[in-house]
């Protein structure tokens, strides 16, 4: 990598070809023109760069032309040896074979005539130089090598071809995903759309979620990444150094903001008064919150109390009382999340879990096979499966990396992250892979210590979580709005504080709902906070609970200091590593407590929390007894949730999500 002056190299690869197509060319049609594309960042701007060499090629003199290879895990950004000697410590599966490349140059006559073509700037027939906000698509084909063609905006015709004949397209097409969010056009599998955000909301999401600290908008210049669906979850850490990194960002008022904010994420636009049957929550008298204690985990020996003879869970409820109470200890752990996520099923025998063990290890193989036995010629022609891999192999390199379970180069839980992730693309490919999901599989994994009883634990979370993950983000929307009706009766004047300032549907809440507070605590609060919610009490939707318990132990401070828009993003992600979760576990608890004493409860807050018993659907049934079935999570439609009356115009649906 390198960089003149404040032109940042950010990938080059040697040895790209344009066909010549004719005379008009001004070059002889059986020569390829060699050069070297670039991606560079000019000052915050990213641009697409090809030059030529000053050799052309003659196709007759090539021998053999290369081809795209890609790794399974590439533990750090080396390249070259040093790479295949990474990858050859950890016995990838996949060989690689290098492809004879021999070409022959001769000296391609000089011109004297260099044809300019003006588009916001100037570039000769040989030579390429657009900006990645210009691009409207890029074609990608296969020719025996590959080739792309890019179209701009503003411009009917196409660019030149650039023929990859040694290689390089694949890690090209992975650091443009930096810059900009490529989709698969539905009319043409070959064209991808692309689509850039504007130069305020282009600064990176995923460097935000792997920082706690807040840093200036030129750090993020020096490394933005694809603004794709898991980058939602640092949107609150982003919108906050994007909006304040210049002074007419900081005299940006507060609802052009927030219509910004809508542009980032576009799914969410969220117009409750649109939704038939909209029920508006008045100032309701809750009475005294109670005080509750927290009392001390469960340990093995209490654990085992619960064991039959042959092994069954007995006197179920009293035992997840005990873990919402108190959490496990972490010896009890790797048993019991298997219960509490629904892959052991309460009732089981220890004979009868063997045999389950057994069907479930087989059946996860299988679908691992899917994946490994995929030859690199088959993964060419498979775009979604290459971008799940590409992607996972991005995240596995950033994910707890400071744990001592996955840190290091050579690290075999990093391998585990990987192949379970992949194996879940195999298990649900309509979803496949999203960003984030890493972060749900790591603590899982962390406890199990093993790789197929994590896949299905957290195939299991998956199917709470799925519509988290979806492209409509359906489950996201539903969770702001049931957020946001329950603030409005437990403090409609911090509610409406939050709403002068634009805040009030709770945005920057995304990423605590997002992955479950995942980057809000510190690693072994998570494994509490996560183990208490999947015990289903003491309500249904209890993380919304532990929203609001984090959000009345900060009002105060945000009111007093009457804190706007950006403040309230900033407080709101400092918070990061700095919250107690006994002390959050105990507030929620008491909120809960607080709302079920109350008789003129609003209909819409029991089908939210599942505390009307004519509203309670199959979300909120017990597990106890059985486990829910192994299968690709459905997708409900999108409909009426907790918060909205049923329309006298429309079917009853309840949406309860995240039991």
């Amino acid at each position: 990598m390198a960089a003149d002056g404040l032109v940042k190299v950010i990938f080059e690869h040697e040895g790209v070809f344009i066909h010549p197509s004719s005379e008009e060319d001004g070059l002889e049609p059986d020569l390829l023109v060699s050069g070297t594309l670039r991606i560079v960042d000019k000052d915050g701007e990213i641009t697409v760069e090809y030059r030529p060499l000053e050799d052309a090629v003659d196709p007759s003199n090539m021998l053999c032309a290369g081809k795209d290879s890609s790794s399974v895990m590439e533990w750090n950004q080396c390249s070259g040896a040093r790479s295949q000697q990474l990858l050859e410590a950890q016995q990838s599966y996949e060989t690689e074979w290098d492809m004879v490349n021999t070409v022959s140059f001769k000296k391609r006559p000089c011109s004297n005539t260099e044809v300019s073509v003006n588009h916001s700037h100037e570039r000769s027939r040989s030579t390429l130089t657009f900006a990645v906000s210009e691009l409207r698509s890029v074609t990608v084909k296969e020719e025996g090598w590959t080739f792309i063609v890019f179209r701009l905006k503003e411009s009917s015709a196409s660019l030149p071809a650039l023929h990859f004949h040694q290689g390089g397209s694949q890690e090209f097409l992975d650091c443009l995903r930096r810059f900009a969010l490529l989709c698969e056009s539905a009319d043409d599998e070959s064209c991808l759309l692309v689509s850039s955000p504007n130069k305020a909301l282009s600064q990176s999401f995923e460097n935000l979620l792997d920082d706690n600290s807040f840093g200036l908008v030129h750090k993020f210049k020096k490394d933005p990444y694809v603004t794709t669906l898991g980058g939602f979850s640092k949107v609150t850490n982003y919108i906050y150094d994007a909006f304040r990194g210049t002074e007419e960002q900081h005299q940006r008022p507060p609802e052009e903001v927030a219509d910004l904010l809508g542009e980032v994420i576009p799914v969410l636009d969220i117009n409750q008064q649109e939704e038939p049957g909209f029920e508006v929550i008045t100032r309701i008298d809750l009475g005294t919150r109670p005080q509750v204690a927290r009392s001390s985990p469960v340990s093995a020996d209490d654990w085992s109390k619960h064991l039959d003879p042959e092994g069954r869970m007995t006197d179920v409820p009293r035992l997840k009382q005990a873990i919402f109470k108190g959490g496990l200890s972490h010896a009890v752990r790797k048993e019991a999340w298997k219960f509490l996520l629904g892959y052991f099923p309460w009732d089981s025998t220890l004979e009868g879990r063997k045999v389950l063990h057994r069907a479930k290890t087989d059946e996860y193989f299988r679908m691992k096979l899917q994946w490994k036995s995929v030859s690199e010629e088959q993964e060419r022609r498979n775009s979604r499966l290459r971008d799940y891999r590409s992607l996972i192999e991005k995240d596995v390199n950033r994910t707890d990396r400071t744990n001592r379970f996955y840190e290091g180069m050579d690290n075999p839980g990093l391998v585990l992250l990987h192949d379970i992730l992949m194996t879940y693309c195999m298990y649900d490919f309509d979803l496949g892979y999203v960003q984030g999901m890493s972060d749900l599989l790591s603590p899982i994994l962390f406890v199990m210590e093993n790789e197929v009883d994590a896949f299905w634990c957290f195939v299991s979370f998956m199917d709470q979580m799925h519509q988290n993950f979806e492209e409509q983000m359906q489950g996201m929307k539903t969770q702001l709005i049931q957020l946001s009706t329950l603030l409005r009766l437990l403090d409609l004047a911090f509610w409406n504080y939050l709403e002068s300032q634009d805040s009030g549907y709770l945005y920057f809440c995304f990423r605590w709902l997002l992955i479950r507070f995942k980057r809000e605590l510190s690693f072994m609060d998570v494994l509490r906070l996560w183990e208490v919610m999947w015990t289903d009490l003491p309500c249904q939707n209890f993380h919304l609970l532990v929203c609001c318990a984090i959000l009345d132990s900060e009002k105060q401070k945000i009111m007093e200091e009457n804190y706007g828009f950006n403040e309230i993003l900033k407080h709101i992600n400092e918070l990061s590593m700095k919250l107690d979760v006994e002390e959050i576990l105990q507030k929620a608890e008491g909120i809960c407590l607080q709302i079920k004493s109350c008789k003129d409860l609003p209909r819409s807050i029991g089908v939210i929390l599942g505390l009307d018993a004519d509203a309670r659907g199959p979300a909120t049934a017990d597990r106890e007894g059985s486990a829910p079935p192994h299968r690709a999570p459905q997708r409900p439609d999108a409909c009426s949730n907790g918060l909205l009356r049923e329309s006298s115009s429309q079917q009853s649906c309840n949406v309860a999500f995240i039991s």
